[in-house]
């Protein structure tokens, strides 16, 4: 299997995780794009980058949804990941349906 049998995803990395991608700097997006292969899941993607499981929160986004460690993974998916130190109020203030337009 060469290198062109896979996919990529591209996983941004928040806070203390950043010190996994290439760029670093909190002024700058921290992106790590990890080799893809069929059945993978979040999980087997945050191993492959090295992450200990311990420093990982419960904030997991797939696409701009929460996903857990067991969600498979696409070709070109865009993962973003943040530490245990890190809590966001994502669920509340993002909710797709807060966000909708009221009908008329």
């Amino acid at each position: 299997m060469g290198w062109g049998d896979f996919g990529m995803i591209h996983v941004h990395l928040y806070g203390k995780l950043r010190r996994f991608a290439v760029e670093r700097d909190a002024r700058s997006d921290s992106i790590a794009s990890v080799p893809w292969r069929a059945g993978d899941t979040v999980g087997a993607i945050v191993g492959r980058i090295g992450i200990p499981r311990e420093e990982l929160g419960s904030n997991i986004f797939l696409n701009g949804r929460y996903a857990t460690l067991e969600s498979p993974v696409a070709d070109g998916d865009r993962l973003g990941l943040f530490p245990d130190d890190m809590q966001l109020l994502y669920k509340w203030y993002f909710d797709p349906q807060r966000l909708q337009e009221p009908e008329k």
